[in-house]
Protein backbone atom coordinates (compact mmCIF):
# COMPACT_ATOMS: atom_id res chain seq x y z
CA UNK A 1 0.00 0.00 0.00
CA UNK A 2 1.14 3.70 -0.87
CA UNK A 3 2.06 5.51 1.67
CA UNK A 4 0.21 9.15 2.66
CA UNK A 5 2.21 12.14 1.23
CA UNK A 6 1.29 15.33 3.60
CA UNK A 7 2.93 18.43 3.38
CA UNK A 8 2.76 20.65 7.10
CA UNK A 9 2.69 24.88 6.42
CA UNK A 10 2.82 26.24 9.13
CA UNK A 11 3.54 29.89 10.44
CA UNK A 12 1.47 33.09 11.45
CA UNK A 13 0.22 33.78 8.52
CA UNK A 14 -0.58 37.23 9.28
CA UNK A 15 -2.15 37.80 6.32
CA UNK A 16 -1.87 34.68 4.95
CA UNK A 17 -0.86 36.03 0.60
CA UNK A 18 -0.13 34.38 -2.50
CA UNK A 19 3.39 33.49 -2.09
CA UNK A 20 1.92 31.08 1.02
CA UNK A 21 -0.31 29.83 -1.84
CA UNK A 22 2.03 29.17 -4.41
CA UNK A 23 4.51 27.68 -1.45
CA UNK A 24 1.99 24.84 -0.98
CA UNK A 25 1.07 24.39 -4.92
CA UNK A 26 4.54 23.72 -6.13
CA UNK A 27 5.23 21.51 -2.90
CA UNK A 28 2.35 19.01 -3.55
CA UNK A 29 3.63 19.41 -7.36
CA UNK A 30 7.49 18.96 -6.69
CA UNK A 31 6.95 16.68 -3.61
CA UNK A 32 4.09 15.08 -4.98
CA UNK A 33 1.67 15.22 -2.12
CA UNK A 34 -1.69 14.10 -1.48
CA UNK A 35 -2.49 17.37 0.91
CA UNK A 36 -1.11 20.39 2.43
CA UNK A 37 -1.73 21.04 5.99
CA UNK A 38 -1.96 25.32 6.71
CA UNK A 39 -1.43 25.60 10.45
CA UNK A 40 -1.59 28.94 12.14
CA UNK A 41 0.43 29.69 15.07
CA UNK A 42 -1.43 30.36 18.21
CA UNK A 43 1.34 31.72 19.36
CA UNK A 44 4.82 31.79 17.28
CA UNK A 45 7.19 31.40 19.64
CA UNK A 46 9.73 33.45 17.33
CA UNK A 47 7.51 36.56 16.14
CA UNK A 48 5.25 39.05 18.12
CA UNK A 49 1.98 38.86 16.34
CA UNK A 50 0.08 42.58 17.14
CA UNK A 51 -2.90 43.13 16.71
CA UNK A 52 -4.33 40.07 15.18
CA UNK A 53 -5.61 37.15 16.85
CA UNK A 54 -5.37 33.65 16.30
CA UNK A 55 -8.99 33.12 15.50
CA UNK A 56 -8.93 36.36 12.82
CA UNK A 57 -5.59 34.53 11.22
CA UNK A 58 -7.26 31.22 11.10
CA UNK A 59 -10.13 32.55 9.22
CA UNK A 60 -8.21 34.25 6.84
CA UNK A 61 -6.32 31.15 6.20
CA UNK A 62 -9.22 29.04 6.01
CA UNK A 63 -10.89 31.88 3.42
CA UNK A 64 -7.12 31.76 1.11
CA UNK A 65 -7.36 27.74 0.79
CA UNK A 66 -11.36 27.75 0.42
CA UNK A 67 -11.61 26.19 -3.22
CA UNK A 68 -8.59 23.98 -3.36
CA UNK A 69 -9.29 20.33 -2.53
CA UNK A 70 -6.00 19.53 -1.91
CA UNK A 71 -5.63 22.27 0.90
CA UNK A 72 -6.55 21.93 4.88
CA UNK A 73 -6.42 24.55 7.44
CA UNK A 74 -5.72 22.73 10.95
CA UNK A 75 -6.98 24.75 14.28
CA UNK A 76 -4.26 22.34 16.15
CA UNK A 77 -2.13 25.01 17.40
CA UNK A 78 -5.01 27.21 18.61
CA UNK A 79 -6.73 24.42 20.28
CA UNK A 80 -3.50 24.56 22.71
CA UNK A 81 -3.50 27.94 23.63
CA UNK A 82 -0.01 27.87 24.44
CA UNK A 83 3.13 28.78 22.35
CA UNK A 84 3.33 26.97 19.39
CA UNK A 85 6.15 24.77 19.31
CA UNK A 86 6.57 23.08 15.78
CA UNK A 87 7.33 19.42 17.68
CA UNK A 88 4.79 19.22 19.44
CA UNK A 89 2.80 19.77 16.94
CA UNK A 90 4.66 17.03 15.11
CA UNK A 91 4.15 15.15 17.31
CA UNK A 92 0.17 15.17 17.50
CA UNK A 93 0.03 14.82 13.78
CA UNK A 94 2.55 11.91 14.02
CA UNK A 95 0.00 10.24 16.79
CA UNK A 96 -2.48 11.01 14.43
CA UNK A 97 -1.58 9.71 11.00
CA UNK A 98 0.56 7.10 12.32
CA UNK A 99 3.42 4.69 9.98
CA UNK A 100 0.88 4.88 6.81
CA UNK A 101 2.03 8.43 6.31
CA UNK A 102 4.97 10.50 5.34
CA UNK A 103 5.07 14.30 6.67
CA UNK A 104 6.83 17.00 4.68
CA UNK A 105 7.66 19.62 7.06
CA UNK A 106 7.77 22.63 4.68
CA UNK A 107 9.69 26.15 4.91
CA UNK A 108 11.38 29.13 3.46
CA UNK A 109 14.91 29.08 3.26
CA UNK A 110 14.00 32.69 5.86
CA UNK A 111 13.64 29.77 8.64
CA UNK A 112 17.20 28.25 7.73
CA UNK A 113 19.12 30.22 9.48
CA UNK A 114 17.09 29.95 12.83
CA UNK A 115 16.79 26.44 12.94
CA UNK A 116 19.43 25.97 15.83
CA UNK A 117 17.09 28.25 18.00
CA UNK A 118 13.75 25.51 17.27
CA UNK A 119 13.02 23.83 20.18
CA UNK A 120 14.11 20.25 19.74
CA UNK A 121 15.20 20.23 16.13
CA UNK A 122 16.57 16.83 15.61
CA UNK A 123 13.77 15.46 17.26
CA UNK A 124 11.68 17.96 14.53
CA UNK A 125 14.02 15.89 11.92
CA UNK A 126 12.73 12.70 12.83
CA UNK A 127 9.59 13.06 12.91
CA UNK A 128 8.94 14.82 9.33
CA UNK A 129 10.79 15.34 6.10
CA UNK A 130 12.48 18.94 5.89
CA UNK A 131 11.69 20.85 3.41
CA UNK A 132 13.24 24.64 2.75
CA UNK A 133 11.79 26.53 -0.14
CA UNK A 134 14.28 29.02 -1.73
CA UNK A 135 12.88 32.37 -1.16
CA UNK A 136 14.92 35.37 -3.46
CA UNK A 137 16.78 37.37 -1.12
CA UNK A 138 17.33 34.72 1.56
CA UNK A 139 20.88 32.99 0.77
CA UNK A 140 20.97 29.23 2.20
CA UNK A 141 22.78 29.57 5.45
CA UNK A 142 22.47 27.18 8.49
CA UNK A 143 22.35 23.39 8.33
CA UNK A 144 21.81 21.33 4.80
CA UNK A 145 21.71 17.97 6.03
CA UNK A 146 18.40 16.13 6.56
CA UNK A 147 17.10 18.87 4.48
CA UNK A 148 15.44 18.77 0.91
CA UNK A 149 15.44 22.29 -0.97
CA UNK A 150 12.98 23.15 -3.78
CA UNK A 151 12.74 25.87 -5.87
CA UNK A 152 9.43 27.65 -6.18
CA UNK A 153 9.15 30.70 -8.96
CA UNK A 154 10.08 33.85 -7.52
CA UNK A 155 7.05 35.94 -5.66
CA UNK A 156 8.33 38.86 -3.84
CA UNK A 157 4.99 38.99 -1.31
CA UNK A 158 5.70 38.99 2.14
CA UNK A 159 3.10 39.40 5.32
CA UNK A 160 4.96 41.88 6.19
CA UNK A 161 5.13 43.92 3.13
CA UNK A 162 1.29 43.55 2.92
CA UNK A 163 0.84 44.84 6.41
CA UNK A 164 3.50 47.98 5.62
CA UNK A 165 1.26 48.57 2.60
CA UNK A 166 -2.10 48.59 4.75
CA UNK A 167 -0.39 51.06 7.38
CA UNK A 168 0.18 53.50 4.48
CA UNK A 169 -3.11 52.95 3.36
CA UNK A 170 -2.10 51.31 0.20
CA UNK A 171 -4.09 48.38 -2.30
CA UNK A 172 -3.13 45.15 -1.26
CA UNK A 173 -5.41 43.37 -4.61
CA UNK A 174 -3.43 40.96 -6.12
CA UNK A 175 -0.93 40.42 -2.87
CA UNK A 176 -3.69 38.49 -1.21
CA UNK A 177 -6.88 36.41 -2.02
CA UNK A 178 -9.78 38.89 -2.92
CA UNK A 179 -11.88 36.63 0.30
CA UNK A 180 -8.96 37.90 3.06
CA UNK A 181 -8.62 41.19 1.63
CA UNK A 182 -12.15 41.99 2.24
CA UNK A 183 -12.00 39.99 5.33
CA UNK A 184 -8.98 42.62 5.77
CA UNK A 185 -11.47 45.73 5.53
CA UNK A 186 -14.09 44.13 6.79
CA UNK A 187 -12.38 44.39 10.29
CA UNK A 188 -9.87 46.90 9.60
CA UNK A 189 -6.92 44.50 10.31
CA UNK A 190 -3.57 46.16 10.67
Amino acid sequence: MKKKRIGILGGTFNPPHFGHLLLAQESLIKLKLDKVIFIPAFIPPHKAVKRTSARMRHKMVTLACKGNPKFEVSGIELERKTVSYSVDTLRRLRNKYRKGTELFFITGSDSLGELATWKDIDEILKLAKFVVALRPGFPISGPKQKVRFIKIPPLGISSSMVRERLRLSQPIRYLVPEPVRKFIIKHRLY
